[in-house]
């Protein structure tokens, strides 16, 4: 294995097969009846119009998308004949951390994806509404409820066949979906790796936290590359001596998210954590990604240490902390990081992180349509393609499984517009520079600014949820989808 800008990266070979799939039934006592007879054939040699491997969140609305345009669906997810490390039954779209899908505040980035996802009649937004538990503005759902009726919902649809089985290989003959989530297996991870020439396919996150460029202090902060190379897409953000050692002992004694037991991952060199760089010694972040080496202030003296932030899109709405992928807790991630000269007020629109997530380099593989670019009959959808979040997941999933869908019947594909939640989540996968690709959430940051200034924040997130709304519901229009 090696390692590529801050991710695991996997160069393997594998005999290539395909796999004998027991004849089964939805029933667990039909199966069970026929299982010792051991009959066997290869569906994957049967057309189908739509093929989709992974029952989570994406796989499951994509299947719900799909057969409900009359497409007929066969869903394959490997549970419960192979287990993962994190699940723990075999029901589809089983949510194995949070039983929360975030907010529904309209005001809210997540809130408004929610309400896309219901116009396009979703089959996880749907169950979620209906097994709702109290959590203020969260839409947080009886986890088990949760999975047992989406299950029941494509068991019982007349297009939906589903089958309990591994698929080792991606097929090359039908229309297919790929939706294996952050847990992929090893064998069907080897398939990706040799369809994606195996550097673009990532095993674990290091995840920068990302500020909403109106929220940094613009008189601290200022524009500039080292050496004045490479324009001024970077902020900096300047360190004196004793901020910076105010700094170095906060993270020391930071709390920190302790791994699952699945999540066991090895430090490499290339993506330390920011706290664990302070650990190895007072002065090795300065060396790091706090080094001021080859940039200077506005006064023309070069600053004890800097943070450098990233324009994460073309709008330059978001930043991206440079280097600072992090175990610590999202409250201290806060509290640490407003420690930052220019970040006193920073509002944080995606966390830092390190964790087990196998995604693949979206910009460099995915056409907007989420078709993958070498082979047209070819989909990816969920975390797979770089998005975070349960809701997410599912709402690249449902887009999936509509265009999966054009695809088979010679339709002309769709694309949401990016002043909507899934066009700009679409958009930002899609468009964004390959070589510091990281999966993301839904957030305003995404979202192309207004025609006009609004200083109001509330006022300006009406505005932005309006225009989504609006925009969604022509496109859907446009589509055929309403």
């Amino acid at each position: 294995m090696r390692l590529l800008r801050g991710s695991m990266r996997v160069e393997v070979v594998a005999r290539q097969r395909r796999p004998a799939v027991a004849l089964t039934s939805l029933k667990d006592d039909f199966y069970n009846a026929f299982s010792s007879l051991q009959l066997s054939w290869s569906p994957l040699q049967m057309r189908e119009d739509v093929i989709i491997i992974g029952g989570g969140l994406a796989g499951s609305e994509a299947a719900w998308q799909a057969a409900n345009q009359g497409a007929k669906v066969t869903l394959y997810e490997m549970r419960p004949k192979e287990a993962t490390p994190a699940h723990k039954t075999g029901g589809l779209a089983e949510l194995v951390c949070s039983n929360s899908l975030g907010s529904t505040d309209p005001l809210n980035a997540a809130g408004i994806l929610k309400e896309e996802m219901r116009r396009q009649r979703s089959l996880i937004i749907r169950i979620a509404d209906e097994v709702r538990v109290p959590a203020g503005s969260a839409l947080a759902v009886d986890r088990d409820q949760f999975s047992f009726k989406i299950t029941q919902a494509l068991e019982g649809h007349p297009n939906v066949r589903i089958l309990r089985e591994e698929i080792t290989d991606i097929p090359t003959e039908d229309v297919c979906i790929v939706a294996t989530g952050p847990l992929t297996s090893d064998k069907l991870s080897q398939a990706i790796a040799r369809l994606t020439q195996s550097n673009h396919l990532y095993f674990y996150d290091a995840i920068s936290p990302i500020v909403d460029a109106e929220s940094i202090n613009m008189d601290v902060a200022f524009r500039a590359s080292r050496y004045d190379k490479g324009g001024d897409d970077y902020l900096n953000c300047p360190m004196d001596e004793p901020t910076y050692q105010k700094f170095y002992e906060a993270l020391l004694t930071a709390e920190k998210v302790q791994p699952k037991s699945f999540e066991q991952i090895p430090y490499f060199e290339a993506c330390l954590p920011i706290e664990v760089m302070a650990e190895r010694g007072r002065q090795t972040m300065q060396f790091g990604p706090l080094k001021p080496v080859g940039l200077k202030g506005p006064d023309g003296v070069r600053p004890f240490a800097v943070v450098q932030l990233r324009t994460e899109n073309a709008h330059r709405s978001c930043y991206n902390l440079v280097g600072f992928q992090t175990r610590l807790t999202y409250g201290e991630q806060k509290r640490v990081f407003r420690m930052i000269p220019g970040l006193e007020q920073a509002e944080f629109l995606r966390y830092g992180s390190l964790h087990r997530n196998t995604f693949i380099n979206s910009p460099h593989l995915l056409r907007d349509t989420l078709q993958f670019k070498d082979r047209s009959t070819l989909f990816f959808a969920g975390q797979l393609v770089g998005v975070e979040g349960y809701t997410d997941s599912a709402a690249m999933g449902g887009l999936a499984g509509i265009n999966a869908v054009r695809k088979q019947r010679g339709l002309p594909l769709v694309t949401p517009p990016p002043t909507t939640a899934h066009g700009c989540l679409v958009s930002y996968i899609t468009t964004t520079d390959p070589r510091h690709f990281q999966p993301m959430n839904m957030n305003f940051g995404l979202l192309p600014p207004l025609s006009v200034t609004v200083r109001d924040k509330e006022r300006k997130r009406q505005l932005l949820s309006q225009r989504a709304l609006e925009d969604h519901a022509a496109w859907m229009s446009r589509s055929g989808l309403s």
